[in-house]
């Protein structure tokens, strides 16, 4: 009875195996490589991709089934991070040596849905950067469709003497 309920509103068991999509049909965009820094979380969401350096640093996504919620569309969360990790890598890999910046806050506004399949891009769209704290906007894409535009704060940590 449960599963049967679950099923009608959009669930599905995980006890039910789900069919992964073929995306070896889905070629990763131009331009895009393997991110060359990770992190144990996104080596759980990978692989993730990135075009250009700096403040024209790109990331990319296949999104696959790992990254659906229960109603079948990507992940608000898994979205939320990708923004977290394009503002935070563009501004911190804008200087040498690059900045360990701090996330201090981040807003996001959802667009659109990001379907089971398709590419994700995260762009940078705004940045400034002071001594103490950096700020930056990101639009994160399908094609030209923005899904998501995302806006955080940075500490920027000061040397210690």
């Amino acid at each position: 009875m449960l599963m049967v309920r679950m099923a009608a509103v959009g669930y599905t068991s995980s006890l039910v195996p789900k069919e992964e999509p073929d995306m070896t049909a889905h070629a990763i965009p131009e331009g895009f490589a393997p991110l060359r820094r990770s992190s144990p979380l996104l080596d759980l969401l990978g692989p993730v991709y990135s075009r250009g350096e700096g403040l024209q640093l790109e990331i990319g996504l296949r999104a696959d089934n790992r990254h659906a919620n229960g109603r079948g569309t990507v992940h608000g969360g898994v979205l939320a991070t990708l923004a977290d990790v394009g503002m935070g890598y563009a501004m911190a890999f804008s200087s040498e040596p690059p900045l360990p910046l701090i996330t201090a806050s981040m807003t996001l506004d959802y667009l659109g849905a990001v379907q089971v399949g398709e590419w994700v891009e995260v762009r940078l769209e705004h940045h400034k950067r002071g001594r103490q704290m950096a700020f930056a906007t990101v639009s994160v894409q399908v094609g030209e469709k923005v899904v998501v535009r995302a806006n955080a704060v940075f500490a920027v940590p000061q040397a210690r003497d």
